[in-house]
């Protein structure tokens, strides 16, 4: 399972080795003596087909993204080390409308080259993994995207049809691992060989969210479980040390089978020397993750061992440093570090470039920018109000409305002639954007006139399935528990209590239309941000009503919903798989996108069918992008004012709920 160095690598190697300064070597280099030498293991993480620093959906440049950008922190960031070695963690091939494209318009033959995998073969990676977005457009696509690779790309659980006796007897899609023969440089300058194990893990989830592509031609383990099947092999093949590849984020949870989160317990399997973690888009080491048992945020440790998450998009490098001594002829580490390296710098709700884009990234995948822009700024349609975002988490919503109306409309012809015809349509939809971790500029903003492709990819970010589910009026309520638990308990009187639950997910704050509700603050919430009952007994749905009545919680509705949500995604009762009823072989996206061509021009006002319990000399503060103030009037179902800047560039305001 050797690697070997294409003459792309060559060429970005000696690139990085001219215009790097050894003058400010990292300190393991600097102080390395005989026998001991410094290896800088860079990664990369969800950068979801971000090549270009560009935001499609925005159609305009950003500084906060692109590969582009990554590949000059790259450049400088070997420079400073003697010893390097680049890898990826997974979620590559899906995230923005270049793949969509390349999926869905342009596709992909036998032998053609995907822009992600050209770009990535520009910048000499050693390894990748399979991340869950690997999986969106099909294992098809996936295929042969990846047959065109210079780097391996190693998944250890994810397995080619059904499950064996166990996981080193199973059949896999790529090698769970490979093991790069590389020679080290010492101290003194001199060379010796070392052989670095690299193993790649992704969600077992995969096999829910996308089981239209899965179901019957794939299955998952759990992820340490493999890991402990797998590191023993890799040691008895002669890996000197061990990188875990884990598209998994880290969380404190107790472990427990088929873990999504699972990076933390990974770390404590025997043999692994550190760990290369994603899917949280978040960074590590640094302050988005609390200290806990065998967590350490600050040293950037788990279980003891270096591990680095370097953000996600394109926004940061991760860099791992060991510094490795030879004890009877083996290489073994005697001390390491980790950090991550921004592609911007700051200065309040600015963003500027922190390096210039390295242009051969660029260049590798300059037809397939310039044909993306051409299929996102297609018209398909008018809207006579805009389409924002940005009070989506504090009153009904636009964008969450025309999601809405344009499944309730699709689900309404699929049930015609099935034995659900008849049966009430409700429609669950949930903000995508909606600022959180995506920053300040997060939000939908369509204004009226013309909608293009982009403005829909804008409205609905994931290249999600429609489906139906089947469930009655107690379950409705429930999902709603579910969903109201994106806030915080507000004690009757208090004032500028904050909202907003910040663990909690703006794609999981489901809307439900067709049905008209209250959310008492007052109240507990009945669901943790993670789903699991905690108060058995809240009540924070009130006066919940289908037609101008109290619902009948025995009553059968249909609610359109996605792939995503009805085959589990986020833990909502009444939505586990079990209760789907139609599986559509149309994205919400494309149904959206019918929806506007066959209304010609659409009204998306929010019909204000939710809203929160009055509570007397009341109010809460919530954050949101600084361009929502353009939107602040249209707002009538409650009463904001400004309240000051936020953090990290967002705008405070101030709902009173005694409105």
């Amino acid at each position: 399972m050797a690697s070997f160095i294409s003459p792309t690598r060559r060429a970005f190697l000696a690139t990085g080795a001219a215009a790097g300064t050894f003058s400010l070597l990292h300190p393991f280099s600097a102080r390395a003596a005989g026998g001991t030498a410094h290896l800088r293991l860079m990664s990369t993480t969800d950068l979801h087909v971000h090549v270009f620093p560009y935001d499609y959906y925005a159609d305009r440049p950003s500084d906060s993204l692109g590969l582009s950008r990554t590949a000059s922190l790259i450049d400088a960031v070997r420079a400073e080390a003697t010893n390097t070695m680049l890898v990826d963690n997974g979620d590559f091939l899906q995230g923005n409308p270049m793949g969509d494209y390349i999926a869905y318009e342009r596709g992909m033959k036998e032998g053609d080259m995907h822009p992600i995998i050209s770009a990535m073969n520009v910048l000499g990676y050693d390894a990748s993994t399979f991340g869950n977005h690997e999986f969106n457009y099909g294992l098809d696509l996936l295929m042969k995207a990846i047959a065109g690779a210079n780097f391996p790309v190693v998944s250890a659980n994810v397995v080619k049809g059904a499950l064996s006796a166990g996981p080193r007897s199973d059949t896999l899609f790529v090698k769970p691992y490979v093991i790069v023969d590389k020679m080290l440089t010492d101290g003194d300058g001199n060379d010796a060989p070392i052989r670095v194990g690299l193993i790649g893990f992704c969600p077992p989830q995969i096999m829910t969210w996308d089981s239209r592509h899965l179901q019957g031609s794939a299955n998952t383990r759990d992820i340490v479980e493999v890991a402990k099947a797998y590191v023993p092999e890799m040691k008895e093949a002669g890996a000197d040390i061990i990188v875990a590849l884990s598209h998994s984020g880290i969380s404190t949870e107790p472990q427990t089978e088929g873990m999504e989160n699972a990076s933390l317990y990974l770390a404590g399997v025997e043999g692994i020397d550190a760990i290369v973690t994603g899917h949280h888009h978040r960074v590590f080491p640094g302050d988005g993750y609390e200290a806990a048992e065998g967590l350490d945020p600050s040293a950037g440790t788990l279980m003891g061992k270096p591990a680095a998450m370097g953000g996600f998009w394109g926004s940061h490098l991760g860099v791992i440093d060991l510094m490795l001594e030879q004890d009877a002829g083996a290489w073994r580490i005697a001390g390491s570090g980790s950090e991550t390296r921004a592609i911007y710098t700051r200065d309040g709700r600015a963003y500027a470039p922190s390096v210039e884009d390295y242009a051969p990234v660029l260049a590798a995948a300059q037809t397939a920018h310039d044909e993306t822009l051409a299929y996102v700024r297609r018209a398909v349609g008018e809207t006579s109000a805009p389409l924002h975002s940005y009070f989506a988490l504090v009153a009904d919503d636009p964008s969450v409305q025309i999601v809405s109306q344009a499944q309730t409309w699709y689900i309404e012809q699929m049930m015609k002639g099935t034995e659900w015809e008849g049966l009430p349509i409700l429609s669950a939809a949930a903000p995508f954007k909606a600022g959180g971790r995506g920053g300040p500029e997060y939000y939908t903003d369509v204004k009226p006139g013309p909608v293009a492709i982009k403005n829909v990819s804008d409205l609905y970010l994931y290249p999600n399935t429609a489906r139906a589910v089947l469930i009655d009026g107690a379950t409705v309520k429930d999902w709603l528990e579910r969903s109201a638990g994106i806030f915080n308990q507000v004690a009757p009187g208090a004032s500028d209590a904050t909202l907003i639950n910040p663990d909690f997910p703006s794609y999981n704050f489901d809307v439900i239309d067709g049905v008209s509700y209250q959310i008492d603050l007052s109240q507990p919430s009945k669901y943790d941000p993670g789903g699991n009952l905690i108060n058995a007994d809240a009540n924070r749905i009130v006066n919940l009503t289908y037609q101008d009545a109290p619902i009948d919680l025995a009553q059968k509705f249909v609610v359109a919903t996605n792939n995503y949500r009805a085959g589990g995604g986020g833990t909502f009762p009444g939505a586990d798989g079990s209760t789907i009823i139609f599986v559509a072989p149309d994205t919400n996206r494309d149904v959206i996108v019918r929806y506007i061509v066959e209304k010609g021009t659409i009204n998306p006002s929010a019909d204000a069918n939710w809203s929160f319990v009055p509570q007397e000399k009341t109010s809460v503060l919530f954050e949101t992008g600084p361009a929502g103030s353009a939107h602040l009037e249209g707002v009538k179902s409650v009463k904001i004012e400004a309240a000051g800047d936020g953090a990290d560039g967002f705008t405070k305001y101030r709902l009173f709920l005694d409105n």
